[in-house]
Formats: structure tokens, sequence, C-alpha cells
């Protein structure tokens, strides 16, 4: 059973940085595509980034020049490294195996709780 569990969220104000971590369980990481998504109030679920297993990565226009999805296979461990964050960052963030084949408006709470980023201007 996959089993991701979501940290580091946390309120800041804009321009600062946080990072946040994804220890996954239950499946083979290195060989994983994973994902951090957010969701905000009233807002669908959207992706910010990913990263395969060979560490090829792809970031939401959003996220480029200010967000670095990485990984530690070692620690089964996916991480969003935030900087310059804007108030329209404010959002539950969640990671997400990327191969579970389910549409992407799912990926938000599927597995976990997520983790609450709060910018304030």
């Amino acid at each position: 059973e996959v089993q991701l569990v979501e940290s580091g969220g946390g309120s800041v104000q804009a321009g600062g940085s946080l990072r946040l971590s994804c220890t996954a369980s239950g499946f083979t990481f290195d060989d994983s595509e994973m994902g951090w998504y957010r969701q905000a109030p009233g807002n669908e679920c959207e992706l910010v980034s990913r990263i395969s297993g060979d560490g090829r990565t792809f970031y939401a226009d959003s996220a480029k020049g200010r967000f670095t999805i990485s990984q530690n296979n070692a620690k089964n461990t996916v991480y969003l490294q935030m900087n310059s964050l804007k108030p329209e960052d404010t959002a539950v963030y969640y990671c997400a195996e990327e191969g579970t084949p389910i549409a992407t408006i799912q990926r938000c709470g599927y597995w976990g709780q997520g983790t609450q980023v709060t910018v304030s201007s």
C-alpha cells in the first residue's frame, strides 16, 4: 500500500522560504515518478512540480525559478524547496506517486492530509 506523509508547511511572509518533505513507503521509490500538487480554497488541485526516478524535473509556470524539487532515494523522500513565496502560493500541498492511474484533480488528498502553506503579504 502506497503511503505518503507530507511535512514542512507553515506560515511565512511574502518573500520567505519553506522546504516541504514527503516520505514514502509501500512501493519502489527509486523507480517512481513523484509529484507535488497544491489546492487552494475554491480552486482545483493543480500540479506544481514532478521528478522522475532518474532525476528529470518538470515545473508549472507558477513554480519556475522559485521552487526546486529533489529526492533522496536513501530516505525515500522527495522535497520541494520553495523560495520567494507569494500570497498566491497559499494552499495545501500534497505529494503524489505519479504512476497511480487517477486524474489530476484527485491527487490532492488521495494519499495523505497534505501540509498547509500560508503566505501573508
